[in-house]
C-alpha cells in the first residue's frame, strides 16, 4: 500500500470532497437533500459552524476524506468519510477514523457520535473497534441511518483533560 497523508481541507478540495461521497452515497444509497446542500458547500455548512474535513492523499492524489461537524461544544459528529472505489478495503477508513479521534482527544473534545446503517457491517465492526458503542437514534436525521453510535473521549485511555 502506498503512503498516506491525511491532511486538513481547503476549499481547492471542495470537488473531491463532494465527489468521493456522491460515489459512496449513490453505491448504497441515495443523496439526500441535506447531502446536496453540505456537499454543494462545505465551507459554509461544515467549516463556518465550527467543523473539520480531512482529506486522505497518496501519490495517486486524493483517495479520501471524513469530516467532523460540530453538534455542540465539544461534540462532533463523525460524517461524510468516504474511500475512493479502488482503495476501499484497504485501511484507509481506519486511517482516516483514527486520525479523528486523535484530532478529537488532541482538543479535549468530549463525545464523537455518528450516523450510520447497519447494512454497512464493515463500518460498524470499524466504529465497535475504537470503541463506539450504539445509543438512541432520533429519527429525521439521515433517512439512510438505523443506527447511531457514539465514543465517549473522557473514557479513553490516554485523555488528557
Amino acid at each position: 500500500m502506498k503512503q498516506i497523508e491525511i491532511i486538513p481541507y481547503d476549499s481547492t478540495y471542495k470537488q473531491w470532497v463532494k465527489d468521493l461521497n456522491y460515489e459512496w452515497l449513490t453505491a448504497y444509497f441515495k443523496v439526500e437533500e441535506g447531502d446536496v446542500r453540505s456537499l454543494s458547500d462545505p465551507d459554509k455548512y461544515i467549516i463556518e459552524p465550527g467543523g473539520f474535513i480531512f482529506l486522505a492523499k497518496n501519490e495517486d492524489g486524493v483517495i479520501g476524506t471524513v469530516s467532523l461537524l460540530f453538534k455542540e461544544p465539544g461534540v462532533y459528529e463523525l460524517g461524510k468519510m468516504a474511500v475512493k472505489i479502488a482503495f476501499r478495503g484497504k485501511g484507509i477508513g481506519d486511517q482516516l477514523l483514527s486520525f479523528c479521534i486523535g484530532f478529537a482527544k488532541s482538543h479535549h473534545w468530549d463525545k464523537l457520535v455518528l450516523y450510520s446503517n447497519t447494512i454497512l457491517q464493515p463500518a460498524i465492526h470499524l466504529y465497535k473497534k475504537y470503541g463506539f458503542v450504539e445509543i438512541d437514534l432520533e429519527q429525521g436525521l439521515y433517512e439512510r441511518a438505523n443506527i447511531k453510535m457514539q465514543l465517549d473521549l473522557n473514557k479513553l485511555v490516554g485523555k488528557n483533560g
